[in-house]
Order: C-alpha cells, then sequence, then structure tokens
C-alpha cells in the first residue's frame, strides 16, 4: 500500500491508532512533530511539505528519472568561495612591490593615465589618455603654424600665450604625478618602502618641472629682448609709416636697411660710425645687395628740403671741415637734436646711393665681439697677416689662412689700421657680416640661445618697429638662402675725396637690376630707385614707394678723377667670391 508523498511509513502508520474526524470530535491541532533520528544520529530538520505537482512528465525527462524523495530534499547552497562579493578598493593582479609604484609613475610622466590604468581606474585613466592625445595634437598643430609662418612666434601675444602654456604645463605635469602616485596605493608598501618611493617621486616632480620653467624662461628672454631692441613707437612718429599686416612693406619691392658699426670708445667724444653698409633686400626672393661706403667719403649732398641742405649746399663739411661722412651722426646729434643723427645719415645716404633709406640699425662694436662670443667665434679666410693691438701692432699677429676667431680678434680683424687703409678694413668688416649670416644658423642660435639674447639686449639700436618684426623674421630666413651680393665704392672705382655722385647712383641701379633678374633675362627694376644726376651730382630723388625707377639722365657727367669707364671689375660680387665662404 503506498503511502502519501513525503511521509515515512511510521507515521502512516500512526494514523490509525488516532480517533476519527466526526463533527463531535474535531480534529485538534497537530503538534510538532519529534525530528526522526538519522542514520548517524544526527537530527533532521524537517521542512514544510511542498506542493505536490499536478503531473509529471512521461516522456523520460530527467525530472521523471529523479530518485524518489528527491524533491524533499533541500537545495544546497552555492559554494561560500563562489558567492559575490564587493571589493572593497582597487584590485591588483599581483601586488605592486617599492619599484613597481616607482617605475608606473615614471610611466605616467610620459605616458599620462598609465598609472591609473594599472591601479584599475579605467574611467580616470582613459580620460587623461585623451588630454594627452588632444594636446599631442594642438602641438603638432602649433608645429605646423610655426613653420610654414615663422613670424606668428615672434609676435607678442603669441610669446605670452606660450608662457602661459609652459606655466600651466608645469602645474599639470606636478599634479598628474602625484595622483598617479597616489592611484597606486603606496599605503600598501612597508614604511621603507613608502619612505623611498615618496622621495623619489618627489625628485621626479620637481625634475619634470624642469623643462617647463625652462622652456617659459627662455621665452621670457626672447620677448624681452625684442621689446628692448625693437621700439613700441618710432623715434619720429611723423616719418613713420604703421605696419600693415597685409602689406607691411607698404608696396614696395625692395626694401633696404642702413647698417652701421658704431664706435663710442672711452676716448672718443660722441658716436662715431666707421662701418657704413646698406643692404637692399628683395621682399620676394630674398636676393640682397650689400652697398658699402668708406666711413671718409666727404662732402656728402642732402636732399632738397633737408635742415643740413641749406647749411651745406655744396656738400658736408662738418666742424673740422674735412666733412667726413663719419663725423655726419654727431654732428646732427649736436646741432640739430638728440635723435637727428641717424635720420640725416638716412638720408644723406640714401641721397647718394639713390635709393630711400627705409631703417637703420647701429651695432656697438664691443656687444659685436660679445655676439661672436656667444656663438662660438667665426671661421674666417684671412688673405694675409693682421697685425693688431696699437698703432704698431705690438699685441699679436693674426695668422693668413683660415682661422677660428673669437670676438675680440675678430674685432681687431675688422678694423686693425697696421699696414691697412681704410678701404681693406671695409673690405674686411663686409667678411666679418658676411661670415656671422653665414654661421649663425638656427641650430647655433638654439644652441647658444641665452649668451645670444644677452648679448643682443646691449648690441642693437634701431627704428625698426615691433610690429614689423613678425615680418622680419621670415624675411630674414629668405635672405640666408638667397644670393648676396656686394658693391664697395671704394678706389679705383670711386675716390672719396672727389666722389662721381652720378656714377655711385648707376653702380647701384645697375647692381640692384642684377640683382632682382628673373630667369627669362627680363630684369625688373627695382623699386625704390631713382638715378637723376645733374651737374652738380646734387639732383638725386628717392622713388615713391611700389613705383618703378626710371634713370633720367639730365646731364652727362664730366670727367672726376673717378674714371667713369665701366668694367668687370665695377660690378657686384658675391660674399661667397669675396670672402671664399
Amino acid at each position: 500500500m503506498s503511502t502519501p508523498r513525503g511521509r515515512t511509513t511510521q507515521e502512516a502508520a500512526g494514523e490509525g491508532d488516532r480517533t476519527p474526524e466526526t463533527p463531535d470530535n474535531p480534529k485538534a491541532p497537530e503538534t510538532p512533530e519529534t525530528p526522526a533520528e538519522t542514520a548517524d544520529n544526527r537530527p533532521k530538520v524537517r521542512r514544510p511539505q511542498r506542493r505536490p505537482r499536478e503531473r509529471r512528465p512521461k516522456d523520460g525527462s530527467p525530472e521523471d528519472r529523479r530518485p524518489e524523495g528527491s524533491e524533499d530534499r533541500p537545495e544546497s547552497a552555492p559554494p561560500a568561495s563562489r558567492a559575490p562579493r564587493t571589493p572593497s578598493g582597487p584590485r591588483f593582479a599581483k601586488p605592486l612591490s617599492t619599484g613597481s609604484i616607482i617605475g608606473w609613475t615614471v610611466l605616467s610622466a610620459v605616458l599620462p593615465g598609465a598609472a591609473h590604468l594599472r591601479a584599475g581606474r579605467r574611467r580616470a585613466g582613459y580620460i587623461l589618455l585623451g588630454a594627452f592625445g588632444v594636446l599631442l595634437l594642438v602641438a603638432a598643430g602649433f608645429a605646423l603654424l610655426v613653420r610654414s609662418d615663422l613670424g606668428f612666434a615672434a609676435k607678442d601675444s603669441t610669446l605670452v600665450g606660450l608662457m602661459v602654456a609652459a606655466g600651466v604645463g608645469a602645474l599639470g605635469w606636478f599634479a598628474l604625478l602625484i595622483t598617479s602616485y597616489v592611484a597606486l596605493g603606496p599605503h600598501r608598501l612597508p614604511q621603507t618602502g613608502q619612505v623611498i618611493s615618496g622621495i623619489v617621486v618627489g625628485v621626479l616632480c620637481v625634475g619634470i618641472m624642469g623643462p617647463f620653467a625652462l622652456t617659459a624662461g627662455s621665452i621670457m628672454t626672447v620677448r624681452n629682448t625684442a621689446n628692448a631692441v625693437f621700439p613700441s613707437e618710432p623715434d619720429d612718429p611723423a616719418a613713420a609709416a604703421p605696419v600693415r599686416q597685409e602689406d607691411p612693406w607698404h608696396g614696395q619691392r625692395r626694401v633696404n636697411f642702413l647698417l652701421l658699426g658704431g664706435d663710442a670708445a672711452g676716448n672718443r667724444t660722441g658716436v662715431r660710425t666707421d662701418s657704413m653698409t646698406v643692404a637692399s633686400v628683395d621682399v620676394r626672393t630674398g636676393n640682397s645687395v650689400m652697398f658699402g661706403l668708406p666711413r671718409n667719403l666727404q662732402f656728402v649732398r642732402f636732399p632738397k628740403g633737408d635742415p643740413l641742405a641749406e647749411r651745406f649746399p655744396q656738400g658736408f663739411t662738418g666742424d673740422s671741415g674735412q666733412g667726413l661722412l663719419n663725423e655726419l651722426w654727431q654732428y646732427a646729434e649736436d646741432h640739430l637734436g638728440k635723435g637727428k643723427g641717424p635720420r640725416e645719415l638716412k638720408a644723406a645716404i640714401g641721397h647718394t646711393l639713390g635709393l630711400r633709406i627705409d631703417y637703420y640699425v647701429i651695432v656697438d662694436m664691443y656687444g659685436f665681439a660679445a655676439l661672436v662670443d656667444a656663438i662660438g667665434g667665426l671661421r674666417i679666410r684671412v688673405e694675409q697677416d693682421i697685425k693688431w693691438g696699437g698703432h704698431f701692432g705690438t699685441a699679436g699677429t693674426i695668422k693668413a689662412g683660415y682661422r677660428k676667431l673669437d670676438g675680440e680678434h675678430v674685432l681687431w680683424y675688422g678694423r686693425s689700421r697696421v699696414n691697412s687703409d681704410d678701404f681693406s678694413r671695409m673690405s674686411r668688416q663686409r667678411c666679418v657680416m658676411g661670415a656671422l649670416l653665414d654661421q649663425a644658423t638656427p641650430s647655433v642660435v638654439l644652441a647658444n640661445f641665452g649668451k645670444i639674447a644677452s648679448a643682443t639686449r646691449h648690441l642693437f639700436r634701431t627704428d625698426i618697429p615691433r610690429d614689423l618684426l613678425e615680418h622680419l623674421v621670415p624675411l630674414a630666413l629668405k635672405v640666408k638662402d638667397a644670393r648676396i651680393t656686394s658693391l664697395q665704392f671704394v678706389p679705383p672705382t670711386i675716390w672719396p675725396g672727389s666722389a662721381d655722385w652720378a656714377k655711385i647712383r648707376r653702380l647701384t641701379l645697375q647692381a640692384l637690376r642684377e640683382s632682382s633678374r628673373t630667369t627669362n633675362g627680363r630684369p625688373p627694376l627695382a623699386a625704390g630707385v631713382t638715378a637723376a644726376p645733374s651737374g652738380s651730382g646734387a639732383a638725386a630723388t628717392p622713388a615713391a614707394s611700389g613705383s618703378s625707377p626710371t634713370p633720367r639722365a639730365t646731364a652727362t657727367p664730366g670727367r672726376t678723377p673717378t674714371p667713369n669707364q665701366q668694367g668687370k671689375k665695377d660690378a657686384a660680387k658675391s660674399l661667397a667670391e669675396s670672402c671664399g665662404f
């Protein structure tokens, strides 16, 4: 006889002894049964009976093959080891040692976010990696912009922005290292490991800020030097034209710079311009012509309307009566007022050449020696022995041949009068300027930037406005890679005591045409140049900006002490030919 499911045989047998249920004798509530003792003498806790199934599968499914009474067995709970648990902190695949924490912190300085990813903080790590990628893209874009337009880097606003960026970068990388170190959990290390890792990370934080501080300091030096050398306000506001961004050269094909070497030694009064060179630069190609004028060129004329034109109608004689060109600057400063020297010298030299001098730059001789030392010296071809020091060259001798000269010897090479005349000195000074232009490469400038900036700040004086610097830098790079020729107005081409002014202008015009010659053989005329010599040689007027010069011979020059026959020896020569670069 089958027993009800979920009940033992003893329980079923005991039901027969119970009083049957009648209306007069209702069934009393069941009392809990005493748990049966199992074979292993352990009490078996009885669970509430399950609701019987209405039907059982008959297809031989696994449920049908269960052993009888298995449904009464309590389901076993999952093993404690498999139970899910909530981690209280970052989970590491392997405990980090002191060296590991230091290594991951160092890696995060190069690859931001690496330490956070290692610590299990993926969201923060990916955010840092993404920000670093955006920063690299911005830096690459800025580098491409500067490479295509180097003048952009010379703008004052750009320099200020770079300084701010360097400061923010220093603070940002400092905070990055600190957070990376903390994320790795150095508190898990023993006390010795905490001390060692803390010291190393602290040193790393200070070291990572060094490059940013150096960058900000260098940029500040550039900005201060540029603002000190190039004036924000012109010395002569009436004569200065505003700089237009779309056309900084005011439609001119050439821009003319007067380069002066000033000598204000302690045993001299005032400034004497012993070296005078006009650099005429083609703004399209960078081809340049350097015109050298001797310091003892006498009796120069002035353009009509100039204050000194009425005072010296037959040419400048100065206070001494000799009328040397190198006296003109100081004469104007003494008799016309402070700051008038550059203007009058520009006017006289421009009138002599038939050019309009746009800007001037005066270089202190002793500051120039410091600049040469800053770039590590100049390699110069010395054609013959040059004695230097005093009137007899007793201090030493610069031997002939290719020599690497420091600043002091470069200065003596260009200025020594022992067994030399003014014209030989002019030729050597021209080679010194050419050597500086040729050897002051960008890599040399960057390697010696601090020294160059310090020397430059006290080296130059100019009327080139600060706003023009961003256009002047690209032009200077064009000049460095372009053709540079030189023309010296010295005997036998020109005699300084009785110069042929018409010939000077004619040679100037021809040199500019040769410099601007195009590949198809049709030379465009240089802008800003005219040649209109009169019988006295005093009527030459610079052309208007951007206009094409037209030679207008109003009189045929007569015979002068300077031969008027022009040969190949009168033509401009390249610096490579003249100086052996």
